[in-house]
């Protein structure tokens, strides 16, 4: 299993990610492509800039399919351009998926304000995949988790499951590489973040114009 479908269950799953909109998390989904890549070294970052290494084959197509779309000619994409890049109706792209290979349905728990239909992750390999590194506090998952705002449980109501030992992290990203990309993701969420408030700015001086006497 990738980061990025771990990433999209966890929104699905956590009661604090009902206010993540479909930008944002498309955002920190590219993000979480990146460092499943740097994981199979697929690439490598040169400062924040995104160099190309031989293709590996992953199991997973659309990670498969962000391989294929890395720059592989100088001057290489930073991971924020990528993200943008990338992240285009990525969210929507990862959902779909996991409706297609029948990893939702099952009791409805949450929605995703964009996916009204959407139901819970089913029980199934791919929601224990994503719950065991949730629960372990796993840095790559939590790290993203929480640039949108995703905050675990805090001890107390967590059940008798999440509360045992947690396993050890399944992730071998660099600890720099990690803060470059978490670091990449936080910044373009406030960039989009800012368009958003500049665009509802807009809109109410357009309303208050036609509202003036």
């Amino acid at each position: 299993m990738t980061t990025a479908r771990d990433l999209l269950i966890v929104a699905l799953d956590v009661p604090s990610a009902r206010d993540v909109g479909q930008g944002d998390l498309s955002l920190a989904l590219a993000g979480a492509e990146v460092l499943d890549l740097l994981e199979v070294q697929a690439l490598t970052l040169r400062g924040d800039s995104l160099a190309p290494s031989a293709e590996r084959v992953t199991d997973d197509r659309l990670l498969d399919e962000a391989q294929t779309r890395l720059v592989r000619q100088e001057p290489y994409e930073t991971v924020e351009d990528w993200l943008w890049r990338r992240g285009r109706g990525l969210a929507s792209a990862y959902a779909d998926a996991l409706e297609k290979e029948g990893e939702s349905g099952g009791k409805r728990r949450h929605r995703l304000p964009w996916r009204s239909e959407r139901t819970a992750p089913a029980d199934s390999p791919a929601r224990r995949h994503a719950t065991d590194r949730w629960n372990a506090h796993e840095p790559v998952l939590v790290g993203l988790a929480a640039a949108l705002g995703i905050q675990d449980a805090p001890p107390a109501e967590r059940t008798d499951s999440e509360a045992a030992e947690p396993a050890g992290s399944d992730t071998t990203v660099d600890p720099d590489a990690l803060e470059t990309v978490l670091a990449a993701v936080g910044n373009a969420l406030t960039e989009l973040e800012a368009v958003r408030q500049r665009r509802r700015i807009e809109e109410d001086a357009f309303d208050n114009v036609w509202r003036a006497p």
